[in-house]
């Protein structure tokens, strides 16, 4: 079990997701590598994981390539509750450093990720209502990652929702 420790944006965040690029792309050259997640909006406060967002041709050399993603110490999850995703983690525990999401490119689920990191990046104002939301919700359920999730729910719908409006009006504006 995990416990829930959300914390003021940090600085490093930016340099670890660059460390974890390099490693990951000498394994899948022909991959984009996104950093989305909490610790990729500044300012914002996050548990401290590192959530990466991998757009590859397609899954099946994800799936064959297991043993060198173990060689960079992460664990492989299959699907983990979301078809057409593979999801590895590093890190057991409280020391759980980085989340591996990996999609083909362009699904729904990689404009979603996508849509909402970019529009807390506009939005201060949202990304601040959200950090302290997570932060309440930490203080809450400090050792209780289900009943934090289920906090944020409502709110992470709402957003993504927004996010995706968003999105789409910056899209057909040639933004």
């Amino acid at each position: 079990m995990r416990d829930v420790n959300v914390v003021p944006h940090q600085g490093d965040w930016k340099t670890k997701f660059k460390k974890e690029k390099r490693s990951l792309s000498n394994l899948l050259p022909d991959a984009t590598i996104h950093h989305i997640g909490s610790t990729s909006v500044p300012g914002l406060a996050a548990k401290p994981i590192i959530d990466i967002l991998i757009e590859v041709p397609g899954l099946e050399s994800i799936d064959d390539r297991i043993k060198e993603f173990n060689q960079l110490d992460f664990v492989g999850k299959g699907e983990n509750g979301i078809p057409n995703r593979r999801f590895f983690y590093k890190g057991e525990g409280n020391d759980r450093a980085v989340h591996l999401h990996i999609f083909p490119y362009g699904i729904q689920h990689v404009i979603r990720h996508l849509a909402f990191r970019d529009y807390l990046r506009e939005h201060d104002g949202e990304a601040r209502r959200y950090g302290e939301l997570k932060s309440s919700l930490a203080k809450k359920f400090p050792h209780d990652i289900e009943g934090y999730i289920h906090g944020k729910d409502q709110f992470v719908k709402d957003l993504e929702r927004k996010a995706l409006n968003w999105y789409e009006k910056n899209k057909r504006a040639g933004k």
